[in-house]
């Protein structure tokens, strides 16, 4: 048996923390939990707002990730340069976006539902209902991806994961109160 699997895949992801740097793999962990926190609550709003237009959905969560990454990218960069005391340079600034695009990333699982849906694939309403359930999933994951780097115990794995679900069940719950 590999040395990563005996460890349950913490090997990938101790390669990725050498390869990224322990705070950078943080901060874009962080981004992809926070963008798919936000894709989740712009579908409460976009099923309300729209529940028949799928496509008025995904511009909603398109303008709204990349409204947020240009958020973050600005405060971001204000702050390395007066934490730095230096000037921000270009390609500073690119790498700030790069490592922010996660919140953006965050969006491509519930936007492909979304886009099934805009596409008459599925209704409107389960393509919702899919993008939430993706949305979960991916916070799901991400408990785990969290759980497996600082080498939790299997109750405190349980305590991220359900913390990272609780956060979406939350949003599903208000989705349900918000529309029905």
């Amino acid at each position: 048996m590999s040395r990563s699997a005996a460890n349950g895949g913490v090997g990938w992801l101790q390669g990725r923390l050498s390869r990224f740097g322990r705070a950078a793999f943080g901060e874009r962990l962080a981004g992809f939990i926070y963008g798919t926190i936000v894709v989740l609550s712009v579908l409460v709003a976009g099923a309300r707002a729209f529940p028949h237009d799928a496509w008025r959905i995904v511009l909603m969560v398109v303008v709204t990730v990349t409204v947020f990454w240009v958020a973050h990218v600005y405060a971001h960069a204000l702050a390395y340069g007066v934490a730095h005391d230096e000037r921000l340079s270009q390609a500073r600034i690119r790498e700030i976006a790069e490592r922010e695009a996660s919140v953006v990333l965050a969006a491509v699982p519930p936007l492909v539902a979304l886009v099934l849906g805009a596409l008459g694939v599925m209704s409107t309403s389960a393509a919702v209902w899919a993008a939430f359930g993706l949305g979960l999933v991916v916070l799901g994951a991400q408990g785990i991806v969290v759980a497996r780097v600082e080498r939790l115990g299997q109750s405190a794995t349980i305590g991220v994961v359900a913390a990272n679900l609780g956060l979406g069940l939350v949003l599903v719950a208000l989705k349900l109160l918000v529309t029905h």
